[in-house]
């Protein structure tokens, strides 16, 4: 079966202009239908997966024969996933496989209704559900699995069991539920250092990593990561694991192999003279790791706060245990390079009080963290929205849902990081008074402009024949364009599907080229 990128670059001319017709806004609704009934299967999946679509064509796209074309609305990301939800008992396991990967990877958009997930865990073959599905939860349906009164999605929550208070799992461990039993008990089996030791593989491989950083260690298995590991990186695994026997996290802080010593000085279980050591420890790593350790008593604050690398410094700056103006004397930067990234809302929600304390903060790096918080109250995110730092103007457009218009405008503007073009995607993204930046230098602000329906006519001729491909396609769907580049670009291999996306095409003209593609796919 051919793959989406496949089925696209197969698509002739006449189809790839009928692609564009699908994705037009001005397109009337019985050319939509016509279009799901009788265009090539590279219309339908624009037409189905790239747009918001009409109640009526929900409505036929539902029930239209090919499972294919089923299934390139089951992961639509622009449509109410309630919508995608109608297909919830396809016929058809394809359609039902990829309603549960869902729109994709980078997918943030609202969830599938939680009755829908439910049924889904109820009725659909694991290997349907695949590892996807995850991102379709609501936050409150993750949150209630473990406890849920389907026992199936208690069988899913079981999966959280690291997170979950000691009470829950002592009710998953003797829940009615055979299967919510047994899982729990697996899980349960992790925490037994006798097992573990028993299904330990001898080599190196994911399962032993996975074994030596998370899981129950005996002191036998520890005694021999030490003595005669099966792999280099043996030691490093081991030191970071939960369950490492005192003795042994002393040893391994005056380890020779300054990772390892970074990877110890990251617990909390260090004791006063680990802490000391590793606190004056030559690596800096090791200092910038032992920086953030909850238990620094004031001299050792003291001496990091004054240490020589500007890394160990920013580190232990954000450490809890400062005053707001003993923070304040600490010389540290900010780095403004990093990635200001999109984060799910948490299982747990943050503090309010913590929330508020870092939002008010003088440190921007506390000031980030709340910028992240979804539910930040208004008059932090009018106050965050100002800010003076990049990251938290950035991180607070990337992740709160009233983000301010002006807010995403400047930080699309400032910020060219990962993730940029998701704050294109952002509901209060302004349209107006972005014509300014048609000669910007940067190729996506130039591309920016073509969203303002008053930039010039010349401009936007002008910028169809642009060095930069995606402010070609940008102002190929301007409606500003004139009529005769419009012409022109409907025939043109490169354009024609963004030009057939112009609103500027009035409804007959239209009905016009779909006649004609038609005709031409007939051989006429």
């Amino acid at each position: 079966m051919p793959t989406a990128d496949e089925i696209w670059q197969d698509a002739d001319l006449p189809t790839r202009r009928l692609a564009g017709l699908a994705l037009n806004p001005a397109a009337p609704l019985e050319v939509l239908l016509h279009l799901l009934a009788e265009a090539p299967l590279a219309v339908r999946m624009v037409l189905c997966r790239d747009r918001v679509l009409p109640s009526a064509v929900v409505d036929a796209v539902i029930a239209h024969p090919d499972h294919r074309t089923r299934s390139f609305f089951a992961r639509n990301p622009h449509v109410d996933p309630a919508q995608r939800a109608q297909l919830l008992d396809d016929p058809h396991w394809f359609v039902r496989a990829h309603l549960a990967e869902g729109p994709g990877p980078g997918y943030d958009g609202p969830p599938l209704p939680d009755d829908a997930v439910v049924h889904m865990i109820n009725s659909y073959e694991q290997e349907h559900l695949g590892g996807s599905l995850y991102r379709q939860f609501s936050p409150g349906l993750r949150r209630s699995m473990p406890t849920h009164p389907d026992p199936k999605v208690r069988a899913w929550g079981v999966g959280m069991w690291t997170w979950l208070p000691a009470e829950t799992r002592a009710a998953l461990l003797t829940d009615p539920d055979d299967e919510v039993r047994s899982r729990a008990q697996r899980h349960l089996r992790d925490e037994d250092p006798v097992w573990v030791e028993s299904v330990l593989p001898d080599r190196p491989c994911h399962g032993r990593t996975d074994i030596l950083m998370h899981r129950a260690l005996s002191r036998a298995v520890v005694d021999a990561v030490l003595t005669a590991p099966a792999g280099p990186q043996d030691r490093s695994m081991i030191a970071g694991n939960p369950t490492l026997p005192p003795d042994v996290v002393r040893l391994l802080a005056s380890d020779p192999d300054p990772e390892i010593r970074a990877e110890i000085a990251g617990r909390t279980d260090l004791g006063p003279v680990e802490r000391r050591t590793l606190a004056a420890d030559p690596v800096p790593d090791v200092r910038r790791a032992i920086a953030r350790h909850p238990d620094l008593n004031p001299a050792e604050r003291q001496a990091l706060a004054t240490d020589p690398d500007p890394g160990v410094r920013l580190a232990v700056s954000v450490h809890p245990a400062w005053s707001e103006e003993e923070r304040a004397g600490i010389d540290y930067a900010v780095p403004l390079d990093g990635l200001f990234l999109f984060r799910p809302e948490p299982l747990t929600p943050p503090d309010p009080k913590v929330v508020r304390r870092d939002a008010l903060s003088g440190h921007p790096m506390l000031r980030r963290n709340a910028a992240r918080v979804h539910t930040l109250p208004a008059d932090l995110v009018a106050r965050l929205a100002v800010d003076d730092d990049l990251g938290v103007r950035v991180l607070l457009a990337q992740n709160h849902p009233d983000a301010p218009a002006a807010l995403l405008l400047r930080s699309f503007l400032e910020y060219t990081g990962h993730q940029r073009d998701r704050l294109l995607t952002r509901r209060r993204f302004p349209i107006d008074a972005l014509a300014v930046h048609a000669d910007d230098e940067d190729p996506a602000v130039r591309a920016l402009a073509a969203r303002d329906p008053k930039v010039p006519q010349a401009v936007v001729e002008r910028l169809t024949r642009d060095p930069d491909p995606a402010v070609r396609a940008a102002f190929a769907r301007h409606p500003n364009l004139p009529s005769s580049r419009l012409a022109d670009l409907l025939d043109d291999e490169e354009l024609v599907h963004h030009a057939a996306a112009n609103t500027a095409l009035p409804a007959p003209a239209i009905r016009a080229l779909v006649s004609t593609c038609a005709r031409s796919a007939d051989g006429e």
